[in-house]
């Protein structure tokens, strides 16, 4: 079926007011998350103060170290996961946490060595994974990315009850492609990939193909339901497909980087592209059969699925909803 970018009047709806939970668990503190929850209910009086708030409160979660190979390391905390690529060459960083995170990144990516960070690869436009942008090029990085997260960053956007004005002209990307781009350092080939709209119109796969590693950003998120942004394009079919895509890439012994969650392999993947299959498919059975929105959330097509896979980022109702409205 065919499916539109939703409005923020929708969206807000449709990410909240058919659930009438908390969206956010693992991806912001609890306190974040219930106040995003109240949000939903009756969206804040200031957007904008709200996500300056969420900002200040995700930026006070510790970083965490995980490593991947001699050169390739996980950071996570603060925003999406981050990857760095380390080397005589110099520095690659993928992603780049929530604003008021910069210092304590930059203090472990000093930590790594004195070599320069080059380059900085946004795996979408989102805040908390391109957020740090300006810092980064105020320390002489290069911004890659798909040419889609230069056109996002460059405008506003309400999401998740918050507003976003467009980013100054220093936090955006100074290099963008279409398709796909390479860079090889460090005897490390780098592969970027951008796939058809999936979490939003901007995704692209970042493939470190001597490592084995895997930087999905959020069209993976581990152990739970996505966050699917219908406002910029984003859609079940698509999340699906690019999973599809990304198993192709993978063997067994791929480590696999979600933008949320813990570190994955190939049956993770596997498994969460498996979920997704199946609530797109109770979902659109319900639709096809005449069910409105709000039918198909009190039918409760994921019930079997929730106690593993519901208590993430998206609430079940919210994600049966979004579901419903991107099919």
């Amino acid at each position: 079926m065919e499916h539109t970018p939703l409005t923020r009047r929708a969206l807000l709806r449709t990410a909240g007011l058919v659930g009438g939970g908390a969206v956010l668990a693992h991806l912001f503190p609890t306190s974040v998350a219930r106040a995003y929850a109240l949000a939903q209910q009756a969206p804040p009086a200031d957007p904008v103060a709200a996500a300056a708030a969420t900002r200040k409160q995700m930026a006070a979660t510790p970083i965490e170290v995980t490593k991947l190979t001699d050169a390739l390391t996980m950071l996570s905390g603060p925003g999406g996961n981050v990857v760095v690529l380390t080397g005589r060459d110099g520095k690659v960083v993928v992603d780049t946490f929530i604003q008021g995170a910069f210092a304590p990144l930059k203090q472990r990516l000093d930590a790594m060595g004195n070599a320069p960070i080059l380059y900085v690869i946004d795996t979408h436009w989102h805040f908390d994974h391109a957020d740090n942008n300006e810092s980064f090029r105020k320390a002489d990085a290069a911004i890659i990315a798909h040419e889609n997260t230069r056109k996002r960053l460059s405008e506003p956007h309400d999401l998740l009850g918050m507003h976003f004005n467009p980013s100054p002209a220093g936090a955006l990307p100074t290099q963008t492609f279409a398709q796909s781009h390479t860079l090889k350092l460090n005897g490390e080939q780098v592969d970027l990939a951008h796939v058809p709209p999936a979490h939003t119109d901007t995704d692209i796969t970042v493939h470190f193909t001597r490592g084995n590693v895997l930087h999905m950003g959020d069209l993976f998120f581990n152990g739970m339901y996505p966050f699917i942004d219908a406002s910029t394009r984003g859609n079940i079919n698509g999340m699906i497909a690019a999973a599809d895509r990304a198993l192709k890439l993978v063997n067994a012994a791929t480590r696999i980087v979600p933008g949320h969650g813990p570190l994955a392999d190939r049956g993770a993947l596997t498994r969460y592209r498996d979920v997704l299959v199946t609530v797109r498919d109770r979902v659109a059975t319900l639709k096809k059969a005449g069910r409105t929105e709000k039918e198909v959330v009190a039918a409760k097509p994921t019930a079997d699925l929730d106690p593993a896979w519901g208590k993430g980022f998206m609430m079940p109702d919210v994600f049966v909803g979004i579901v419903y409205n991107t099919l």
